[in-house]
Order: structure tokens, then C-alpha cells, then sequence
């Protein structure tokens, strides 16, 4: 089955007919933009998110062949757990990401213990602004609510977070859809990256997607995809 490829003004639609296929494809793009930003400015920085979908793609990513010792990584978004927990972001990426040839990248914690969200994500904002900033990639996942990094639906403050001239690179989020408190990039830190990649599976994936793009009411991926200032690349397998 060849590759589906669709084209919106916001978006490139990359299908695949299998998980493995979106995978590797996925790594050697996230790679090949990796080397081309150690190449021009000696350094690159990644920013990936957590839950289930990523594990394939991390895994075909760690093994490839660039210089990882100069590749920072860090997360899009964190739960306020510590890496021990199941629901960590960084025991995610530590386990399906960090090995390999990978081992040699560094990586940048979100979470730190902190006596409370708040706290936490003011010294993240402050730790983060020594990056080499822009972000030469960031790897975005989505819900089937549409929200993508921790901009969910019902947050408190949804606006302070989907604001594209704001000058944090940190915000605390507060969501009952969320389970936790959570940390995340803000909206203006992610559409700055020089290739955003969104990696949705499943059926209930891309019926978001496409209700997500659809007119009405805003979701927070549709955010995303309208203040981004090139095209987001999106990858779906079934």
C-alpha cells in the first residue's frame, strides 16, 4: 500500500499502512533535521511528548546514526510526577529514547520536586532560557478531546497558554481532564520550531484530526496548526 499524502493550508497529511512503516519514516525525518542543525549551529534541540503512541517511533529514533552528543532532548509536556512514576513523561523517553546510540544525548527534565506546580514551572522557565533556543524540532501527540502538549480543552487559563506572542517558555496547567497538574511548552515556544510533527495511530485519532480541522469550535490542535507559521507535518498510521 503506497503512503497517503494529503495537503491542507495548516498541515501535510502522511499516512502509512502500518505503525513500524510511520515509525521509521517519522525517525528519519526527525534525523535528518537533527544533523542539518548540528551541521549549521554545532547543536540540536528536540522536544518530544509522552503517552503510548511514541514507544515505536522513539525506539527506531535512538538508533540513528547522528552525532547524539550534541543533540539536547527534552519534553513537550510533563505530568508533575516524579520519573519513577508510570505516568512520567522522562521515565517514557529514559526507557524508549535515551539508549541505543541516543545515550550520548542530554537530556532536560521537566520535573523536579518542587512544593508546587507553580514553583516548579517558574524555575523550569528560568532553567530552560540557557537552551539554544528555537527548537529545531518538536514531535507533538493529540488527544481525542483535540488537545496537544497539555493544552487541554478545559484548562484553567487556556488563552495564557495558546498565546503565540507570549514570552514564557513554561506554564503550569491545571485541567480536571487531566488527571494531574502538568508542565508544559507554551504555544509560542512550539510554533517557533523549525519542523513541527504531529504523531497520531488509530481510527479515533484521525476522526479527531478531521473534526479537529473542520469548522466550529476551536480545539486546542487547531490552535496549533492556524499560528504555526509553516506547514505542520502530520504523521497517522491505522
Amino acid at each position: 500500500m503506497a503512503r497517503e499524502q494529503l495537503n491542507g493550508a495548516s498541515y501535510n497529511w502522511n499516512a502509512f499502512p502500518d505503525r513500524p512503516q510511520l515509525a521509521a519514516a517519522l525517525a528519519g525525518r526527525v534525523a535528518d533535521r537533527l544533523a542539518r542543525a548540528i551541521a549549521e549551529r554545532g547543536t540540536a534541540v528536540l522536544a518530544v511528548s509522552g503517552g503510548t503512541t511514541p514507544a515505536k517511533f522513539f525506539a527506531a529514533l535512538s538508533a540513528m546514526p547522528i552525532a547524539w552528543d550534541k543533540v539536547i532532548v527534552t519534553l513537550v509536556d510533563e505530568r508533575f510526577v516524579p520519573a519513577s512514576s508510570p505516568r512520567s513523561n522522562a521515565g517514557l523517553v529514559a526507557a524508549n529514547l535515551l539508549q541505543n546510540a541516543a545515550k550520548a544525548a542530554r537530556f532536560v527534565p521537566l520535573y523536579h520536586e518542587a512544593s508546587g506546580i507553580e514553583d516548579a514551572a517558574a524555575s523550569d522557565d528560568a532553567a530552560l532560557r540557557s537552551l539554544p533556543w528555537p527548537l529545531d524540532v518538536v514531535v507533538l501527540g493529540m488527544g481525542p478531546d483535540g488537545h496537544t502538549a497539555s493544552f487541554f480543552p478545559d484548562a484553567d487559563d487556556l488563552a495564557k497558554l495558546l498565546d503565540p506572542a507570549s514570552d514564557r517558555i513554561i506554564l503550569p496547567v491545571h485541567a480536571a481532564s487531566a488527571g494531574e497538574p502538568r508542565l508544559t511548552l507554551t504555544l509560542a515556544r512550539i510554533i517557533d520550531a523549525g519542523f513541527i510533527a504531529l504523531h497520531i495511530e488509530g481510527e479515533d485519532k484521525r476522526t479527531a484530526f478531521d473534526g479537529a480541522v473542520a469548522p466550529g469550535p476551536r480545539k486546542p490542535i487547531r490552535a496549533v496548526l492556524d499560528a504555526a507559521p509553516r506547514p505542520v507535518e502530520v504523521f497517522w498510521a491505522p
